[in-house]
């Protein structure tokens, strides 16, 4: 695999990366669908057991059971059915089978990740460590959306994110493996400090423990040094999109609104960003 990355040509490699993102972006729309629901699911299970009740049986339900359908009509979806992107322009929006209008979202989030990985392969050449960091951006998608949907950062989404980071950095030496720790380590317990003020002053919780473990992914991945850059933009950000959601909607200023999207978007700023910037500044 390395010697195929090896002699990949540049137009190749971001055609090759185009199509990956364009695959992954297709699993992110299941992942963001429904992993929300299996949480839920879970939850349900588990107060069932507490009241001592017996659990009704239920169809599996999974990344991979059942197959991927219409939530209309129920059909289930061909190959290319499960390609938004060309499913929505052949259908224009609208489901082949039942006619009913498709979510924006599908083909959105497939040109997102297309996008984002085209982007990283204009940063990084190829190789495993340019693919790690595509599987980081992706992930960090999927969280944005379904925190922006359910309010909800999975555990089965950051937890596994921030190892994930910690053994990127043990396998490929990026950053020395005690600023990856130490980066999750104070990603965590910054927010936390942040949530314990906030409640001890105003009696009121100010974000969810989600937020604290999706810091903590991230530091893992760009390291200590880059934790509070990282939570200066998503201020910022965060701020705009609390002033514009509450004119928008017309909301009170307390109104809660999601912070994860805000992480997500300076994580991006800062991987394009400055790595964008040192590119120029290399030799």
């Amino acid at each position: 695999m390395f010697n195929l990355f090896n002699q990949l040509e540049p137009t190749a490699w971001l055609i090759l990366s185009l199509i990956l993102g364009i695959s992954v972006g297709s699993f992110l729309n299941v992942v963001i669908y429904r992993i929300p629901i299996m949480m839920e699911n879970q939850w349900a299970e588990e107060l069932n057991l507490a009241q001592n009740q017996t659990p009704q049986v239920q169809e599996p339900f999974n990344l991979l059971r059942p197959r991927s359908h219409c939530r209309a009509c129920q059909k289930k979806l061909a190959l290319l059915d499960l390609i938004p992107l060309v499913s929505f322009a052949l259908n224009r929006g609208r489901c082949g089978y039942c006619q009913t209008q498709m979510s924006w979202q599908y083909p959105l989030i497939e040109a997102l990740t297309g996008i984002v990985f085209v982007t990283l392969a204009t940063l990084f050449p190829p190789s495993m460590l340019t693919l790690a960091w595509m599987g980081f951006c992706a992930t960090l998608i999927a969280l944005a959306v379904i925190d922006f949907n359910t309010f909800l950062l999975p555990d089965q989404l950051t937890l596994p994110l921030l190892w994930a980071g910690l053994l990127f950095h043990l396998l490929f030496g990026e950053l020395p493996l005690e600023q990856a720790v130490l980066g999750a380590a104070s990603g965590y317990l910054i927010l936390w400090f942040v949530f314990q003020l906030f409640k001890l002053l105003t009696q009121k919780e100010g974000m969810g423990y989600g937020d604290f473990k999706l810091l903590a992914a991230i530091g893992a991945w760009l390291g200590i040094n880059n934790v509070l850059s990282v939570l200066f933009i998503a201020a910022f950000i965060g701020l705009a999109f609390g002033l514009t959601h509450q004119y928008l909607k017309k909301a009170t200023v307390h109104a809660p609104f999601p912070f994860g999207p805000s992480l997500v978007i300076a994580a991006f700023v800062h991987v394009f960003g400055f790595n964008s910037f040192s590119l120029l500044l290399t030799p």
